[in-house]
């Protein structure tokens, strides 16, 4: 066994558990191919979230039942969030997949490797890549207690499990230490952290262990939940000089009676309150949000009601999605999906189209701005990074500047990213 390839969707959670195996694979001595006709290996990284990431996954899978049959060697495994404790159903569906494994469930993973000739799977050592990524995934617990009704999250990841603290300032110090300049710490809802630990040292104390790292420039978080976002994590965002003001806060509807029906927590003046808050003590801030429309029930009226919430909070970014059911979830056990295909993607194309004037107009104000960018990549012949604030910017600039801090003059803005000139 030579060569692996890893395909991945999903959330960041899922890139995080792909660049851990990429890892093991790499340390391994196996090299990483462009397409899965080339390897030995082929490794999926599942979503199922919503159908429409399930049928891709779906597909893909299909898409390999050739290349196993005229490769009979070839191994091909899946993992995320279609997998979960019951897989004699996928192995009926898929028979061609040699290994089902659940997410973050590296002991049956490395138990094939061992099988095939390969290392244990460490799980310290395999967490820091040689050469990392400017800005790096650092989940920081896994699972979820929430249950929300139309989530299948808790059902595929288990309960909120967060990682020791110390721990996790060891592999950030690693990742600086190998070139990683900003560390993204993952959670399902990351502001939940250490609540299950013995010491319960919360998301403010980790940050603050964390911006103490020589040679690490920025910090950042998500996703987090209305419920759990402390006044002392929102003053550690205001105080810290590393942590970036950007904060993401799903909100998921503006309507009371859906959110009430999703069993948010919370309602929709308990959200507001707390945007003005946070507003107030960092007023830099870079709000994004997370929004589903179609929920069951909703009726036109609710869903003018998140418009209004929407059109009033001013996100600098919201993702909408359109409710699909989903299994195991109460949502999908209880009530029932009357809002037809067709109305949720009208009123998710409503949603964005006002959302998306709403960026350009906050966007706008940073023309004739000097921003401070990261420099994450080069794309089309110029650099592009962001900001602390999370706003992609495009830039022409010197030879060798990845990893580096940019002062860029913004001299063009759109919905979805700045372009400026080099200082």
């Amino acid at each position: 066994m030579k060569q692996y390839y890893i395909w991945t969707i999903g959330c960041q959670m899922n890139k995080a558990d792909s660049d851990h195996l990429a890892n093991y694979l790499g340390r391994a001595g196996l090299t990483q191919t462009e397409t899965a006709d080339e390897a030995d290996l082929v490794l999926l990284n599942s979503c199922v979230v919503r159908e429409h990431a399930e049928v891709k996954v779906v597909n893909r899978l299909k898409s390999l039942k050739g290349l196993k049959k005229s490769r009979p060697d070839i191994t091909i495994a899946l993992t995320g969030c279609m997998v979960d404790s019951r897989t004699d159903d996928l192995k009926d569906r898929f028979p061609w997949v040699d290994l089902f494994f659940r997410p973050q469930q590296w002991e049956v993973f490395s138990k094939w490797g061992e099988s095939h000739g390969l290392p244990s799977l460490n799980q310290v050592e395999d967490s820091v890549p040689q050469k990392p990524p400017v800005s790096a995934y650092v989940p920081i617990m896994h699972g979820c207690d929430s249950f929300c009704t139309y989530c299948v999250v808790p059902y595929r990841r288990g309960r909120a499990r967060s990682r020791n603290l110390d721990e996790i300032c060891c592999q950030v110090q690693n990742l600086v230490q190998r070139g990683a300049k900003e560390v993204v710490l993952l959670g399902q809802i990351v502001d939940a952290y250490g609540h299950d630990l013995p010491s319960k040292p919360d998301l403010a104390d980790l940050l603050a262990a964390l911006n103490g790292i020589e040679g690490l420039l920025r910090i950042r978080f998500l996703t987090s939940h209305p419920s759990y976002m402390s006044p002392k994590l929102i003053r550690a965002v205001a105080d810290m000089n590393k942590v970036c003001e950007h904060i993401s806060l799903p909100i998921q509807a503006g309507d009371n009676g859906v959110l009430e029906a999703m069993k948010r927590g919370y309602t929709t003046e308990e959200y507001g309150e707390l945007v003005e808050h946070i507003r107030r003590t960092v007023p830099s801030v870079a709000l994004s949000t997370d929004v589903i429309v179609g929920f069951p029930g909703e009726t036109n009226e609710q869903f003018g009601r998140t418009m209004e919430v929407l059109r009033q909070t001013r996100f600098d970014k919201v993702h909408i999605a359109a409710y699909s059911p989903r299994p195991e979830t109460s949502a999908t056990r209880n009530l029932r999906d009357d809002i037809s295909p067709e109305e949720k993607e009208t009123r998710r194309v409503q949603a964005e189209a006002m959302q998306n004037e709403i960026a350009a107009e906050i966007n706008t104000t940073f023309m004739g701005w000097t921003v401070e960018v990261l420099v994450e990549d080069q794309k089309k012949g110029k650099w592009c990074g962001r900001t602390r604030g999370d706003k992609l910017v495009f830039f022409a600039g010197r030879a060798s500047m990845m990893g580096q801090l940019a002062r860029v003059r913004i001299d063009k803005t759109s919905a979805f990213a700045l372009q400026g000139t080099l200082e």
